[in-house]
């Protein structure tokens, strides 16, 4: 699916596909942190549950107004104690899909707003 950016200063999410995204163009297939203060690094991890509570407080210490966590090809919510790190920094958080999240996060950074998202990219086999 394409995606239209509205402010093209930020980066963006401009396609997204099962297992990959593209940032600015560039197909990134392993999930990825991406922000719209040019905050983008590797996310590692491969499959939900192999995400744990220091995946979340790497997202806490980027100070975003609101982090966007895309969690797959479907929605699953992160355990409440893993959140911690970022209700204490006073960031909210959202949880979608990987497809939403990306839609989202290209909204709120075309409106100027500190936002990141955080997506989990699965391998095709990994999905279950």
């Amino acid at each position: 699916m394409k995606l239209q950016p509205d402010k093209h200063d930020v980066q963006t999410v401009t396609a997204t596909g099962p297992g990959w995204v593209a940032i600015n163009g560039q197909r990134v297939d392993a999930s990825v942190v991406v922000g719209s203060r040019d905050e983008r690094f590797d996310w590692p991890c491969d499959r939900f549950e192999a995400l744990t509570p220091a995946h979340f407080a790497q997202l806490a210490e980027l100070k975003a107004e609101v982090v966007i966590f895309g969690s797959g090809e479907r929605i699953r919510f992160p355990k409440p104690a893993w959140l911690a790190p970022l209700i204490a920094a006073g960031t909210g958080v959202e949880t979608m899909d990987t497809a939403a999240a990306c839609r989202t996060y290209n909204i709120l950074a075309g409106e100027g707003r500190h936002v990141v998202a955080a997506l989990l990219l699965e391998a095709r086999t990994a999905i279950r």
